[in-house]
């Protein structure tokens, strides 16, 4: 049914642009049919993942996912810089870790029931999210007075993201050599060609840039007409709505019985952003006019910390339970009431 609705569901794309740059339509309806536009190219990136892990093997197909999934992200972060608002930023790093970490896990083990995985290179990758929210202190403790976005705390945040970022390099390097060297199985004959499942990954990569972009710059009257904080648009809808290449790809692979790299999508998207995506957003933010330092609230750093360790505990078996993925969305409905009562910086 959905592949036969998908055609005209990814008419929406053009149908935000069109309503965003040309007929400059309202904020709120722009973020609705933004948020809306998100959930077909989702469907997309999920599929032309599943398809390049065909012929690279799980590691590398959820690396693929993450990479193709967050590179709006980043974009887009940079995009808000420029626009003078960090907090959202920050808001949507915080988010997009905890919510890919327990939703999208959640959601795909819900979906795909049992399932068996390989826990060890998750774990390492779990300890590197963790790693980062005790790194973040180093910036964030002194920002809890004063001014946040003080100059002293980004040049204290270089060294931080410096570090990340030498860390995540190294490990990613190891895990995919590993990966490439035991997968041996040949792809399924009903396989996408690899070369069109790159290029499909490509497209709807920047097709989701395009419309996140229109979302992020509906933000302010989408939250003036809901009466809710900036932080917690940014942190819990623009997250979901953000990451749903992450979540739209890791339950339709999780459906499909592949729970490993239903698993490794849920796994590395968070990853990335916490070690990749939120330093380089950091080191390349005065570019756009303003040095973001990555000086986090006490309860998001409890939640980067938090969501990595709950989700550690979840996979350190290496199986799957439907059971497992009601806790971790049940964990996710207790942070976005945190992150709802907290408010505005």
């Amino acid at each position: 049914m959905l592949r036969r609705l998908l055609p005209i569901l990814l008419a929406l794309t053009p149908i935000v642009l069109v309503a965003h740059y040309l007929l400059h339509a309202g904020g709120t309806l722009v973020f609705v049919l933004s948020a809306l536009a998100l959930a077909p190219l989702a469907f997309v990136i999920g599929e032309s993942t599943e398809n390049v892990a065909e012929h690279t093997g799980p590691g590398i197909g959820g690396f693929l996912n993450a990479s193709f999934g967050n590179a709006p992200e980043l974009i887009i972060a940079l995009f808000a810089i420029g626009s003078g608002l960090p907090d959202v930023v920050r808001g949507s790093i915080t988010g997009s870790i905890v919510s890919t970490s327990l939703l999208v896990l959640g959601c795909a083990w819900v979906a795909g029931g049992e399932g068996t995985f390989a826990a060890g290179s998750l774990l390492r990758q779990l300890g590197l999210i963790v790693s980062a929210a005790l790194l973040f202190l180093i910036p964030s403790v002194p920002s809890w007075a004063g001014d946040p976005e003080r100059h002293s705390l980004w040049l204290a945040t270089v060294p931080v993201a410096a570090i990340l970022l030498t860390a995540y390099l190294m490990l990613t390097v190891k895990s995919l050599r590993a990966h490439a060297a035991s997968h041996t199985s040949a792809a399924s004959e009903d396989a996408w060609s690899l070369g069109r499942g790159i290029a499909t990954l490509a497209a709807a990569t920047i097709a989701t840039a395009l419309v996140s972009e229109t979302l992020v710059g509906s933000i302010d009257e989408f939250t003036r007409s809901l009466g809710l904080s900036r932080f917690f648009v940014a942190a819990v809808i623009v997250a979901i709505v953000g990451n749903a290449a992450e979540q739209g790809g890791a339950v339709v692979v999780a459906r499909r019985g592949h729970a490993h790299l239903a698993a490794e999508i849920a796994i590395s998207s968070p990853t990335q952003i916490a070690v990749f995506v939120a330093p380089t957003i950091a080191l390349l933010s005065p570019l756009f006019g303003t040095a973001l330092p990555l000086a986090f609230r006490p309860v998001e750093l409890a939640a980067i910390g938090g969501a990595a360790l709950l989700v550690a505990l979840t996979i350190r078996n290496g199986r799957a339970t439907r059971a497992e993925g009601v806790v971790l969305v049940a964990a996710y409905a207790v942070v976005v009431v945190a992150f709802a009562l907290s408010g505005d910086r």
